[in-house]
Parts: C-alpha cells; structure tokens; sequence
C-alpha cells in the first residue's frame, strides 16, 4: 500500500506518519522509484503501537523510541519486558545503587521469587528506603498480605502478556496492561479503603 493507503487504513495521518518516519519511529517502506514507497500490514501494526503508547499509555517520543529500537535489535523478551516496564511505571531506580533493603530480601524469600536484580526490586528498595527514612514501619505482616496479593495479579497479567508472538503486539499488551492494570489496583485499593473507613465511621462524629 502507498503512504495514502496507510494512513486510511491505520488511522493515523500521513503528516504523524512522516514524522514518525524521519523519527525513526516507522522503518522505512520499500522503495518503488525516488518519490514513492510501498508500506505493509507490519507498518499498520508498528502505527497501532505508536498510538496506543502515546496516547493510552502517555508515554513520550523518546520513551517510545528507546523501546522500539530494543525491539528491532532484538532485545530478548526478559530484557523488553523489563524496559517496558521501567517507562509505564515509572520506576524510581536512580537512588539505589546496589543497595539492598532487609525488606525487600524477605519480601522475596516469602513469596520464592527468584533472586535477581531487576528495575523492580530497586524501586521497591528506594520506596522502603523512603519509608524507613520517614520512620513509617513495615512490618513482615505487611509485607506478607500485600505481596500474596501482588504475586497472585501479576501471575494474571504475565500470563496475557506474554503470550503474543509478535514483538509488537507484546510491547503494546504489556505496556497497556501494565499501565491499566495497575490505576485499575489503586482504584480498586481505594473502593476498599473507603468502604473500611465507612463501616468504621459512618456512625461516629
């Protein structure tokens, strides 16, 4: 299809798509003569992905760069996942260093998760960090109940978002469901607070 042809079929504008073209964002079509070139169904689905993580997801030019450019290298899924990740959830990794908590070291003994350094595990350790700086305790009760929780909804999403074969198609359930799913557990976090304070207050001053 031509350039007018994708931008009908996908949705997108032929300006976004130029532009997304010089970014680097859209590999190139295939060449027919100086001023023309043929695009395919894969530049309708990189076009879908593009969308979705800009405007769904919020995620910016460089952002979206960077994760593309790990996927056309390459990158194994681990290391995608893990990238995708990182931007969604905005994980704060910067403080950290090599540092690890006691907590964060329980948090994986309790629920046998692997022991293996991750953006993840040193986001949790920043937070703890924070938290221990604040005086606020963390008790292994906590840490217990909420993990359980955790392990038991990221099982759910792993499992869906690993399952296409596309690498496409893989950075957009993940980047999506990661973003969704986790304003979806604050939500849900918050319904049940209210409704703990509720039952607690509804009848006191």
């Amino acid at each position: 299809m031509q350039l007018k042809e994708l931008s009908g079929q996908s949705g997108v504008a032929a300006a976004s798509i130029k532009y997304y073209l010089r970014e680097g964002l859209l590999p190139a079509g295939e060449t027919v003569h100086a001023t023309r070139a043929q695009y395919s169904a894969r530049h309708v689905e990189r076009l879908e992905l593009i969308q979705v993580l800009r405007r769904t997801v919020g995620l910016n030019i460089e952002q979206i760069r960077g994760l593309l450019k790990m996927a056309d290298d390459g990158a194994p899924r681990l290391a995608l996942l893990a990238a995708v990740q990182r931007v969604v959830l905005d994980l704060d990794t910067a403080a950290s260093g090599d540092v690890r908590t006691p907590a964060a070291d329980a948090v994986v003994r309790l629920r046998n998760w692997p022991d293996y350094p991750s953006d993840a595990r040193s986001a949790l350790n920043v937070h703890l960090e924070l938290m221990e700086s604040l005086h606020i305790r963390v008790s292994r009760e906590l840490l217990d109940t909420y993990s359980k929780a955790m392990d038991d909804v990221a099982g759910l999403d792993i499992a869906a978002t690993t399952a296409p074969e596309s690498v496409d198609q893989l950075i957009l359930t993940a980047a999506v469901g990661m973003h969704m799913h986790s304003q979806l557990l604050l939500k849900l976090l918050a319904l049940a607070q209210a409704s703990h304070a509720i039952r607690r207050y509804e009848h006191g001053a």
